[in-house]
């Protein structure tokens, strides 16, 4: 075990997984990520061509151009640096590249603020790309690593988001177990993608597409997102082989006999744990959903695990001006059609960087016990 900031331990996975080409440019909290990667060459532990390029758009692009080589690429951006290069996000998805991109969360202006909340990913769940929400420094390390053998799978090849709370993960040390080159060579083949650019064999990638092909281009992303499911549940059980360390598309705590629960994503889940925790030893039959994976949506899973309980509160660290946070409308949607739905309350929290509490969550579960507390709930506003 070694002590890591979260961009240590994303940049290490990097390293050890044979990144051929990272294109950066800086933007707060990310900077650092591609910093460390640019020393790691420097100092000669890491063989790989580094392009610092002149905006967020240009960083996508060179991976997007390298990546078509059939080379392993890797680039890394948060908040407005997301927006920026969010035209190229179906670039990559439409042309079937398996670019993993990590994003240091970061919320968008104005006021400009340079802390974390999840608007720069949720804003591109429908853009084609694979996204992964981080817990602690140590998942966002295995997230990179199992990133790369989940979009580069013949089956999938799309581009993949992981995603990491800014500053709360990305500038906090935690122990971390990294895995070294040779483990991960054993874990992750060398990419060998079947159509690349080759100058001794030309031919033309994302040319025009008229009407008369492009939905079923589409139709191929929508069944390469859906292969993409199966393909997570293999790498995660073939990563805890390898490492002991155990991951699922939704992951359950202390649920077995709750009748309400909360779901999460990412850092915030490690201190709604604690809460559930304290409320069991106060008799409360409480429990906690995390979603670690949000795109592809695991609908049905979720569906079925969802059913069991009477209350629901989807916490969300974003919004969706005029209906709520983006995970909520998710959540709602795939249990629609549910004869016995169980009440679903949403609950706005830590935008803008903004703590979410002990007593937050402490509130959040009296809200959810209390019929007459309204859908949508803005937690920890001082108005």
């Amino acid at each position: 075990m070694q002590g890591m900031t979260g961009h240590m331990a994303v940049a290490t996975a990097v390293k050890n997984s044979s990144v051929d080409v990272v294109a950066a440019y800086p933007i707060t909290p990310q900077s650092e990520i591609v910093e460390i990667i640019a020393k790691f060459i420097a100092d000669g532990e890491m063989d790989c061509e580094y392009i610092p390029v002149e905006s967020e758009h240009s960083a996508l692009s060179a991976v997007i151009g390298a990546s078509a080589c059939g080379v392993r690429t890797f680039t890394a951006s948060c908040g407005p640096g997301v927006a920026l290069f969010h035209e190229l996000i179906p670039c990559a998805s439409g042309l079937r590249l398996p670019i993993v991109t990590a994003i240091t969360n970061r919320s968008y202006s104005a006021p400009i603020s340079i802390w974390s909340d999840h608007i720069d990913a949720l804003a591109q769940r429908d853009s084609g790309a694979i996204q992964m929400f981080c817990e602690s420094n140590q998942e966002a390390h295995d997230s990179t690593i199992m990133a790369y053998k989940i979009c580069e799978n013949k089956n999938v090849l799309l581009p993949a988001m992981v995603s990491l709370d800014g500053f709360i993960l990305s500038h906090t040390v935690e122990p971390v177990n990294p895995l070294d080159n040779e483990t991960i060579k054993s874990f992750l083949p060398e990419l060998d993608l079947e159509y690349r650019l080759d100058s001794e064999n030309p031919y033309t990638i994302g040319p025009v597409g008229g009407p008369n092909i492009y939905m079923e281009l589409k139709y191929q992303q929508e069944k390469a997102m859906n292969n993409a499911m199966g393909t997570i549940r293999k790498t995660f059980k073939e990563f805890e082989e390898i490492t002991g360390r155990k991951y699922d598309l939704i992951e359950e705590y202390r649920t077995e006999d709750a009748e309400t629960v909360i779901l999460t994503i990412g850092a915030i889940t490690t201190t709604a744990r604690l809460i559930v925790d304290e409320l069991r030893k106060e008799g409360e039959k409480v429990g906690l959903i995390k979603l670690k994976v949000f795109r592809p949506f695991p609908k049905e899973e979720l569906k079925k695990i969802l059913s069991r309980f009477e209350k629901i509160g989807v916490i969300d660290k974003n919004i969706g001006f005029g209906s709520g946070g983006i995970v909520a409308h998710e959540v709602k949607s795939c249990l629609y059609d549910l004869d016995n739905k169980p009440i679903i309350k949403n609950f706005i929290v830590g935008l803008g960087g903004r703590d979410v509490t002990y007593d937050n969550f402490r509130t959040i579960f009296k809200l959810l016990g209390d019929n007459n507390s309204k859908e949508i709930t803005w937690v920890g506003v001082n108005l």
